[in-house]
């Protein structure tokens, strides 16, 4: 009977110190989601101001407007 708590107690043991163990992880993943979430409004942003540029670009060339731009663009390679 003795043997059989002392074996229950080790299993609690155990687990305590895997959920410790896995609070831990927990809280590294979420940092590090938090930074990837970070990172990724960062190049959402670079991506937008890209295109805004890039917009800004196409409007400044003369005599190009969208309607002309999809009539003089090829449909696929063979159309090259």
């Amino acid at each position: 009977m003795i043997s059989e708590f002392q074996d229950l107690s080790d299993k609690i043991d155990q687990l305590a110190e895997m959920t410790a163990a896995l609070r831990r992880e927990n809280a590294q993943l979420r940092q590090a989601n938090a930074a990837l979430v970070a990172e990724n409004m960062g190049y959402q942003r670079r991506l937008g101001e890209a295109s805004g540029r890039l917009e800004a670009l196409l409007g400044s060339i003369p005599g190009l407007d969208s309607a002309e731009t999809e009539d003089t663009l090829p449909e696929n390679e063979d159309a090259r």
